[in-house]
């Protein structure tokens, strides 16, 4: 019978060898000395359990050569990964982490198509949106290792990307139901005006400043995700909602302490005010800057135009919302005219009146 183990202490099996490691809850998965009764073993399961960082003992901490864990460290000291901005690298580090954590020891050179598919992806199965991302960031440890000659090929080509449902734009009548919940001089109302009216992403609206904004009523942003530097006008509602909003601090929407937000604190927040206002879960923060597209699309702006004021990379991202505009106007002139063509079908005298059947549809 197994010797039992101490507490948070797991044995994996991994090709027919058991190894031993440290985890609590959803935390890093440490490994441990192979034998539990030994000092080494001790000392570094004490380390775990009270957060420290022990030395290696018997080398089972380093990574081995050729292996994903060596594979993430390499990666960490290129070029790439340390030019990244810091927002950048911390969303990668996130999943990276969490790929050497849970497959750190397998072999680079033994990457498949098999293995990627079953052993890495299928965990996230019912998390399409994970399993996007893991596949994501191991598609740039693989160049990586390309471009260092640990690989020769890609073994993810031909792996589908898993889809994901896209975030949809808000209706107009879900803009209006938001107005009628929070109306002007509530942070919420500010906020949304922020994100609707500027089109900017959460990461830049909760950056957004009192010293951004201009004498000439025009907000300067820098986007954290594109680095791009835009100088947008304010909107009248956007106007007439900062003049009814008491703004006691530097930063625009900040915390019930008068903090800055975090990017995901103000994710959530605004995830509340729309639930309050009895709005559906995927009418998300960022369906706002979907809207801003589509109504400048509507209102006859040109891509370049939706472009200058979104802060798109490409030209065909913002072309796609005057194509959805196009089709939407074109449709409805469509069944107007299909409308008028049936109603010229029918006689202008009807034939009854005059005692007999006309010959033909269409005819007096």
């Amino acid at each position: 019978m197994p010797r039992r183990l101490p507490l948070y202490v797991e044995r994996n099996y991994v090709k027919g060898k058991t190894y031993l490691s440290f985890r609590k809850g959803k935390g890093p998965r440490i490994r441990l000395p192979d034998d539990p009764s030994s000092v080494a073993f001790t000392e570094a399961y004490n380390a775990a359990l009270t957060g420290q960082p022990a030395a290696p003992a018997n080398g089972v901490t380093r990574a081995a050569p050729g292996s994903i864990a060596a594979l993430v460290a390499s990666y960490r000291k290129s070029s790439e990964y340390l030019s990244l901005r810091a927002t950048s690298k911390q969303q990668y580090e996130h999943r990276i982490e969490t790929i050497r954590e849970d497959h750190g020891h397998r072999s680079v050179a033994g990457l498949n198509r098999e293995r990627i598919v079953v052993g890495i992806l299928q965990p996230f199965a019912d998390r399409p949106g994970s399993a996007l991302d893991t596949l994501k960031k191991l598609r740039i440890l693989i160049r990586h290792a390309i471009n260092i000659g640990w690989l020769k090929h890609d073994p993810s080509i031909g792996i589908k990307r898993p889809k994901i449902g896209k975030i949809r734009s808000w209706t107009d009548d879900e803009v209006a139901q938001f107005k009628a919940r929070w109306p002007l001089g509530t942070k919420q109302r500010t906020a949304f005006h922020l994100f609707l009216n500027l089109g900017q992403r959460r990461s830049d609206v909760v950056r957004m400043a009192q010293t951004h904004i201009t004498a000439d009523q025009r907000i300067r942003i820098k986007q954290q995700k594109t680095g791009a530097d835009l100088l947008v006008p304010l909107h009248r509602d956007t106007i007439a909602a900062l003049a009814a909003f008491d703004m006691q601090h530097i930063v625009i929407i900040t915390t019930e302490y008068g903090k800055p937000f975090t990017v995901d604190g103000f994710s959530g927040w605004m995830r509340d005010a729309i639930t309050e206002a009895g709005l559906p879960m995927d009418a998300k923060p960022h369906g706002l800057r979907k809207a801003a597209g589509r109504m400048l699309a509507e209102a006859g702006a040109t891509a370049k135009q939706i472009m200058a004021v979104l802060g798109h990379a490409t030209l065909a991202e913002a072309q796609r919302y005057c194509d959805e505009a196009d089709q939407a106007g074109l449709a409805q002139d469509a069944v107007t005219l299909l409308e008028g063509h049936k109603a010229n079908r029918s006689t202008q005298t009807a034939p009854v009146s005059l005692g007999k059947r006309s010959n033909k549809r269409g005819e007096s």
